[in-house]
């Protein structure tokens, strides 16, 4: 079992940032792929950010040169940095431990960007 937990969420105006922290148990923290994952209300959980084990990335068009994610293996920890924030970047967001086919999920972290 693999313990994944969020921080870092809260609200901030237009155009502000936030850093998000997902902490992963295990002392395999390296090979795990790491995805943050989000949902707004009403809508279908959508994948933002993934990072593999050699620190290679993937973003989703949506947040491609305002969203980074990145990895301290020595810390177990995956971070997302949310830059330009926008209304739309409102939901909750879920950082996930992706090991071979199992997915372990943390409880999730809201995000509100408003005025």
């Amino acid at each position: 079992q693999v313990l994944v937990v969020e921080s870092g969420g809260g609200l901030v105006q237009p155009g502000g940032s936030l850093r998000l922290s997902c902490a992963a148990s295990g002392s395999i923290f390296s090979i795990y792929v790491m995805n943050w994952y989000r949902q707004a209300p009403g809508k279908q959980r959508e994948l933002v950010a993934t990072i593999f084990p050699t620190h290679s990335t993937n973003y989703a068009d949506s947040v491609k040169g305002r969203f980074t994610i990145s990895r301290d293996n020595a810390k177990n920890t995956v971070y997302l940095q949310l830059d330009s924030l926008k209304p739309e970047d409102t939901a909750i967001y879920y950082c996930a431990a992706r090991i071979n086919t199992l997915d372990y999920w943390g409880q999730g972290t809201q995000v509100t960007v408003s005025s």
